[in-house]
């Protein structure tokens, strides 16, 4: 065989494994609706970029080898928008996506390379049956092959050293839901699933009938769970979110994250901001639209906004600079985090502090949401971890006392204060232990009963009380830093920003909460 007869060869299985699963299961996937795996990776990354490799890999079975291209698995490096990525996608044209030892072992090698070179991972993940059961039944399968390897390499790579993404693009059960266990961003396409067992396997072993979507739907999985970040309309809008997400964050953990200018004015002043920010400590608004005012070109990217809505999270850009925006919606009980809102702080914080993402605290808080429920969801050890991560972080955080500041909510949403925070209050602030409608409740009952003109007595607390809690008397001995106009609240942070970037104009953490568990 001459040279050009075996690059021929070559050239002839390449194109036969760029055919995936065959025209027809290509055309049952397109009739769900969906892109092929080498289509969302062509629309992912930018044209001409992408470097795959083990296009000639198949599954190590032999009688699955001509049904197996690429072992199910796309992998390789790329670019979006210039900067270097690693992508793992799952082909479910092969097997019904199923994972095999050989497509395991090269997305392994693939998260392997990205975390030596420094570079995010995204997974694009449509895998209807979990692990490839002709690869793993036996002692001999499971054990020197599959489970061996797994314990080898198992944790290698979750960490947060560089940012990983994962995209739920179908109903995935098993290991598609171990990795997006431990990305730091998953967005879900609507009608997808993610769980640990898919409702086949649940028939067979506790007979148990269900559909995917009521098993672990996307609906289930943004709301009930807080497992994934963000929800897509479909695979171009689930690309375009990765994309996006990545936008905000550095290659890796000793990298800030992109410096992107903007002609928003950085001491734009928020003209109006009353009107959506009532001085009224009973009156709701939407935490979202005083974000909107205060970031650049009013753009903000929020995670897990349909989870624990009564704290927000987001990522945007004050004067081009990225920045975690972490505070209390009174629209939803009435800005006191629960026991998912205390979860969802928890993973907001590890992303922040582990990739050098300055926080910016907007506090407006009346304490946290107890009953009984919480207290059957541990409500008292979720404040005491919230309160553990805010301790260790060490990425710059500038705390702004919105409004409402009570309680032991306070402790969780700015931590212990460190030589790198910063913390001012608007003049609406009011600052206690609890309310002072609560507290004469609390304290005063009797006192108030025993007095000969009871109403007189409560009225003369309530006032004596109401006017200690303005933000005067914090300033007056240096418990607050500033007390700004909330007009300037803009033109501060970044003013503050500028300054805690410090003389070698770098923010870049101790990375303190880089291995922490990803379930709290």
């Amino acid at each position: 065989m001459t040279m050009e007869d075996s690059i021929k060869e070559l050239n002839a299985r390449r194109e036969t494994a760029k055919l995936m699963g065959g025209a027809e299961r290509i055309a049952k996937q397109h009739a769900r609706g969906r892109l092929t795996a080498r289509e969302r990776v062509e629309k992912l990354l930018d044209p001409g970029s992408f470097l795959e490799f083990g296009l000639l890999a198949h599954a190590n079975i032999p009688e699955l080898e001509k049904l197996s291209a690429a072992d199910g698995r796309i992998c390789g490096t790329g670019t979006i928008n210039g900067r270097k990525v690693a992508v793992i996608a799952q082909d479910r044209t092969i097997l019904g996506g199923s994972g095999g030892t050989v497509g395991h072992r090269k997305t392994d090698t693939q998260r392997e390379l990205a975390l030596e070179g420094g570079y995010p991972v995204i997974e694009l993940a449509d895998e209807a049956g979990g692990v490839r059961i002709q690869d793993v039944m036996g002692s001999r399968e499971w054990l020197g092959e599959w489970l061996a390897y797994s314990i080898k390499h198992m944790g290698k790579t979750f960490t947060r050293r560089i940012p990983r993404v994962s995209a739920i693009m179908g109903e995935c059960f098993g290991e598609p839901s171990w990795n997006a266990a431990t990305a730091d961003f998953v967005v879900m396409m609507k009608g997808t699933a993610m769980g640990a067992a898919g409702p086949k396997m649940l028939g067979r072993s506790i007979g148990q009938t269900i559909t995917a979507q009521e098993l672990a739907g996307c609906e289930l999985q943004i709301r009930g769970t807080g497992q994934a970040d963000a929800i897509a309309e479909n695979d171009e809008e689930c690309l375009a979110v990765v994309k996006e997400f990545l936008s905000y964050m550095p290659e890796n953990c000793h990298e800030e994250p992109p410096y992107i200018p903007s002609k928003d004015d950085p001491y734009r002043r928020l003209e109006n901001v009353e009107k959506i920010v009532s001085a009224q400590l009973n009156r709701g608004y939407d935490m979202y639209r005083l974000i909107k005012m205060i970031v650049d070109d009013g753009k903000y990217f929020p995670l897990k906004k349909e989870y624990a809505p009564s704290l927000v999270t987001c990522l945007a850009r004050i004067g081009g600079r990225v920045v975690g925006i972490y505070g209390n919606n009174p629209m939803f009980n009435a800005g006191a985090p629960d026991v998912p809102a205390s979860e969802k702080a928890v993973d907001f914080l590890c992303l922040c502090d582990s990739f050098n993402i300055p926080l910016i605290s907007l506090m407006d808080i009346p304490g946290m949401f107890p009953g009984k429920e919480a207290e059957k969801l541990k409500l008292p050890t979720k404040i005491m971890v919230w309160l553990q991560a805010q301790n260790l972080v060490t990425v710059p955080r500038i705390h702004i006392i919105v409004r409402k500041y009570y309680a032991m909510g306070v402790m969780c949403m700015q931590g212990n204060l460190k030589r790198t925070d910063i913390i001012a209050a608007w003049p609406t602030a009011r600052l206690s232990f609890v309310d002072p409608e609560i507290g004469l409740e609390l304290a005063m009952e009797s006192r108030i009963k025993e007095a000969k003109d009871p109403e007189a007595e409560k009225q003369r607390v309530r006032k004596e009380w109401m006017a200690s809690s303005p933000p005067w008397g914090a300033a007056g001995v240096y418990g607050v830093h500033d007390v700004i106009d909330p007009r300037d609240t803009r033109k501060f942070i970044f003013q503050t920003l500028e300054m805690l970037r410090g003389t070698k104009g770098k923010v870049i953490s101790e990375h303190r909460l880089q291995d922490w568990p990803t379930g709290f």
